[in-house]
């Protein structure tokens, strides 16, 4: 969410508000001008796009869909395996096709966001993966489980 240009606008915050603004920036290591931009910046994309949301994620503060565990770019994922079909994604989610509209709404308004992050996600292999998560384990399926000889004998018996 960064700007090209910015410019300086001054407000009145109560003194609390201003005390916690601090406490959140300096948890993540920001300014409380950042900090503020940021809010405002989150707060008109909120009234700007239904059921837009901003969470802190592993890899920083990301769009979400409200109600839901999934970030606007996982949605796209999603639209993107359904060949753009926002309908047919909507369906594999078990959702109404206004939640997926709404990611695609805000992917279109801001692409650059939206196909970053969806190129990191391609970008991530096992490997990458295992450095982020040491305790990772490829799960390989030794075999299809057979019924057991005992089962295999009751079936033919009947």
């Amino acid at each position: 969410m960064k700007a090209a240009r910015s410019v300086v606008v001054s407000m009145r915050l109560p003194v609390e508000s201003s005390r916690r603004l601090k406490r959140l920036a300096n948890r993540h290591g920001w300014t409380a001008s950042d900090l503020s931009a940021r809010l405002v910046e989150e707060g008109l994309r909120r009234s700007e796009f239904a059921l837009i949301d901003f969470r802190d994620s592993p890899v920083g503060r990301q769009a979400y869909i409200q109600g839901s565990s999934l970030a606007v770019w996982e949605v796209m994922m999603i639209v993107r395996a359904h060949k753009g079909n926002a309908k047919k994604a909507a369906e594999y989610l078990e959702w109404p096709e206004f939640r997926v509209l709404a990611a695609v709404h805000y992917t279109e308004a801001y692409p650059r966001e939206i196909k970053q992050a969806l190129a990191e996600n391609d970008a991530m292999d096992f490997d990458a993966l295992k450095k982020k998560l040491p305790n990772l384990e490829l799960y390989k399926p030794l075999h299809r489980h057979r019924k057991s000889t005992r089962d295999a004998q009751a079936t033919a018996a009947r």
